[in-house]
């Protein structure tokens, strides 16, 4: 089969870190090559040469035998390579036809021709069998829509070699599959995609190839017919890794967390909170799924402390929690909390790596005397908490900002972990993690369980929803639309959940 890149002998150092360490990746006409690797692994690094946002320290890139040199995206995009975001770029208020044209309206004179962009525009779905409104305004349309949109926007500038980065994020199952069917007919029809992703599930399930990236380098290249996941999991983190979560049978014990008829406005006001109710014991699981934007950010927010301007009643225990009560004092009523934005509601970048550990940590009567704070107990507790967790940090004193993302969703996690929670609420918690860091946070939510502790689980990622959760419930549009035992829930009945269908799958 014809070669469409071959990324040859790429170096790129940035201070003090290798990442990618003479790494040759071939990338074949009409295919589908994952890119996988854990944290730091080098994989975006790698893909954001290939599309000129940084360009090699050594090595080459060549495009269907061609040597070229790309010193920015611009160059990358005539050279027909195209980047789908993991976040959408698409401007809400425009329709979708002005969405996809952005990059390149077709007129002259600063005058935009709008009937030769519409018919250029219906060409291209009906090449690739998209069907949608190219009149809709984009911020009303769902996300597999939006998600589509990205895609056309990519092939009007003319690209046949599509970066697609964890595509896959907010999507359904029955989003995903059709995302996966397209990206099927896209490669039947010349294309050559490159998809980043954590989820080895999807790598079997779309992928022609993959490579493994570790530490930098290049661990391993396979058909994707002649691995499986444990072995890709392998070539990741350099030994066997348990995908599947074990875990004893629930025995619930009394209520944890009571949550009454909860209702929440945002600032539009409109209801993104709209009478939910559900209770959490001890000893349990709860998970929360649905597509981000379905009113779960907002929920923990309010059982958090974070919003006080909601309508409802909220009970940690046998304790009322009143609207007005801090996120400290529902702190010291045994709620921890692991905030889905790492970077914004869950630490300080420019604060150093200490500092991060101890923002919840100095209350600790160990650690507090009468208002005098102990830096020793302090560095003791970070340091069995790094070790413990395996956490990659340059130094106590280094700024918060100097970890990457996984490294700091461990930290933050076992800062919640070192406080003993009775409750706690679990957002994202694996979020930009690698595989190896995954089992151990499984782990450790399950063994926070079976120490009778009551979890509250809020994710996007649907797997780790179907095997952490003792209960399943599930939003759309800030309601309730169902609730699953863990042992009755397949990703068909929660996917229609998801996407707000009442009747199936409800007990």
């Amino acid at each position: 089969m014809e070669e469409a890149v071959l990324l040859k002998d790429i170096v790129k150092i940035f201070p003090g870190t290798v990442a990618n360490d003479h790494v040759t990746v071939s990338i074949r006409k009409n295919s589908i090559h994952g890119i996988i690797g854990e944290n730091g692994a080098g994989k975006t690094t790698l893909m954001k040469q290939l599309y000129g946002m940084y360009q090699p320290d050594g090595g080459e890139i060549f495009l269907k035998g061609e040597r070229v040199v790309f010193h920015s995206p611009k160059a990358a995009i005539e050279h027909r390579i195209g980047m789908v975001h993991q976040h959408f770029t698409l401007v809400p208020s425009m329709t979708v036809v002005e969405n996809i044209i952005l990059g390149r309206p077709p007129g002259r004179g600063g005058l935009i021709d709008g009937k030769v962009a519409r018919k250029e525009v219906e060409q291209l779905c009906e090449k690739y069998h998209f069907e949608m409104d190219l009149d809709g305004i984009t911020g009303d349309l769902p996300v597999g829509i939006k998600q589509r949109i990205e895609i056309l926007k990519a092939l009007y500038l003319g690209a046949d070699i599509l970066i697609m980065d964890e595509p896959t994020a907010v999507l359904t199952p029955q989003e995903i599959e059709g995302l996966f069917q397209t990206m099927r007919e896209l490669r039947d029809s010349g294309a050559s995609i490159i998809l980043i992703t954590h989820k080895l599930s999807e790598v079997m399930a779309i992928t022609d190839e993959v490579t493994v990236l570790r530490d930098g380098k290049v661990t391993g290249h396979v058909r994707t017919l002649d691995t499986n996941e444990q072995d890709l999991a392998r070539m990741m983190v350099g030994r066997g890794v348990l995908l599947k979560v074990e875990k004893e049978e629930c025995c619930p014990g009394k209520k944890a967390l009571s949550v009454e008829h909860l209702k929440c406005k945002n600032e539009e006001g409109v209801l993104v909170v709209d009478d939910v109710s559900f209770s959490l014991h001890y000893g349990e699981i709860v998970g929360i799924a649905g597509v981000q934007g379905n009113g779960q950010t907002e929920l923990v927010d309010i059982i958090s402390g974070m919003n006080t301007e909601y309508k409802g009643r909220i009970l940690l225990g046998d304790q009322s929690v009143m609207e007005k009560t801090s996120p400290l004092q529902r702190r010291r009523m045994g709620l921890g909390h692991i905030p889905e934005d790492r970077q914004i509601a869950g630490s300080a970048p420019e604060a150093s790596i200490e500092d991060n550990f101890a923002m919840t940590t100095y209350r600790k009567p160990d650690i507090n005397h009468f208002g005098f704070i102990s830096r020793k107990k302090i560095r003791e507790q970070m340091d069995k908490c790094i070790d413990l967790f395996k956490i990659k940090i340059p130094g106590g004193k280094a700024k918060g900002s100097s970890l990457s993302g996984g490294n700091m969703q461990k930290l933050i996690f076992s800062r919640e972990y070192n406080l003993d929670p009775s409750v706690l609420i679990a957002a994202q918690p694996t979020r930009g993690v690698d595989i190896g860091a995954m089992e151990f946070i499984h782990n450790k939510l399950v063994e926070m369980r079976d120490k009778k502790k009551a979890i509250l689980l809020i994710s996007n990622e649907l797997s780790e929803i179907m095997s952490l959760s003792d209960r399943i419930l599930v939003m759309y549009k800030g309601k309730i639309t169902g609730e699953l035992l863990a042992e009755d829930a397949t990703e068909e009945k929660l996917g229609l959940l998801m996407a707000g269908v009442r009747e199936e799958a409800s007990i």
